[in-house]
């Protein structure tokens, strides 16, 4: 019995001295850890966040490599990642001439961005490109898990293969990535895993069940899966979810809440929540929400009747706010196949 009380008494100074230290994270912000050459793997790297997450890499000297289902876009934004390599490797010829020392001037000759079509839909895929990665690249240390979809269908309206397609990109892929690279991970105690959710993966809202369930989905894995690494004493391997408000990459473009209260909580501009998931990452934090509104919405989702959570949605706006987004998707599907003769 006195096991059991002693144990009670460490754990609750081990749950307030948690807090001070999360308090303390917000006056003085952590050193962000270095990724010079190291190898970060990007999933949907072809365009919207990932490419821009590939681009805030490069500029700190990762080593990259992009996976994307489109090549085109994949091998766009491989040439704008060679672009800030020549620049980064112009700014080190200067410091050079300025009679910088070698420790001032970071390595950068040596980076390369390796380009990889992969549908991470398809576990076949996954297994076999992680397998191509691994021999032309080597083990890689960050993966950042970002690829996704939306079928912009209601339940009833939804084809089958939409939403098989929507769990399979969105939540399944998480699975085969995290299978294929962590292994190396687990065996020398280092590594970083993201997973790029949404703040639909915590709460939801009406007209995209399958993109909520798959992000719901995309959470419950990642939070598993850092219980695991804690449990196997693993704390050299770190993991941090991204879970953005509505972003203005054009993924969503039509979804509207309330207009007064849209100056207020606007979408969120791609620099910014990918600048933020980047601080997050590279200190080390278990979770970002952006903005941080969002924490606030969640906790009350969780302690709430629902009764409540839909009065509240109702006076934001938002529990039809994808309405206008679905009827914009169904009016360019209509015309699509009208120009087609369908």
């Amino acid at each position: 019995m006195m096991n059991i009380v002693l144990e009670l008494f460490v754990v609750t100074f081990k749950v307030l001295w948690a807090f001070v230290l999360a308090a303390a994270k917000w006056l003085v912000r952590p050193k962000e850890k270095s990724v010079t050459g190291q190898v970060c793997l990007i999933t949907g790297a072809g365009s919207g966040l990932g490419r821009l997450f590939a681009l805030e890499f490069a500029r700190r000297r990762a080593q990259l490599v992009l996976w994307d289902i489109n090549s085109q876009s994949n091998e766009e934004t491989a040439g704008m990642v060679r672009q800030i390599y020549r620049e980064l490797e112009e700014e080190d010829a200067l410091r050079r001439a300025g009679n910088a020392t070698e420790e001032e001037v970071l390595p950068c000759n040596n980076l390369q961005v390796y380009t990889y079509t992969c549908d991470v839909g398809k576990r076949e895929s996954v297994y076999s490109t992680a397998e191509k990665v691994r021999k032309e690249v080597g083990d890689v240390f960050l993966l950042l898990n970002n690829a996704g979809v939306v079928s912009g269908h209601h339940l009833l309206e939804c084809p089958d293969e939409l939403i098989e397609r929507t769990m399979m990109v969105n939540c399944h892929a998480h699975f085969w990535t995290t299978k294929a690279f962590l292994p190396k991970m687990m065996e020398m105690n280092h590594g970083h895993i993201v997973t790029v959710a949404s703040s639909l993966g915590l709460f939801s809202t009406a007209g995209v069940e399958d993109y909520c369930a798959s992000k719901f989905g995309a959470v419950g894995f990642h939070e598993s899966l850092s219980h695991e690494l804690k449990a196997a004493d693993k704390d050299g391997i770190k993991t941090t979810l991204v879970c953005p408000y509505l972003v203005d990459t054009g993924m969503f473009r039509g979804c509207r809440i309330r207009k007064e209260i849209e100056p207020f909580l606007p979408p969120l501009k791609p620099d910014y929540c990918v600048k933020q998931a980047i601080k997050a990452i590279l200190t080390d934090q278990p979770m970002i929400c952006t903005p941080r509104l969002m924490y606030i919405v969640t906790c009350m989702k969780s302690i709430l009747p629902f009764e409540a959570v839909v009065c509240m949605y109702r006076f934001l706006g938002a529990d039809k706010c994808m309405y206008p987004f679905i009827a914009q998707r169904k009016q360019a599907t209509n015309n699509n196949e009208a120009k087609n003769g369908i």
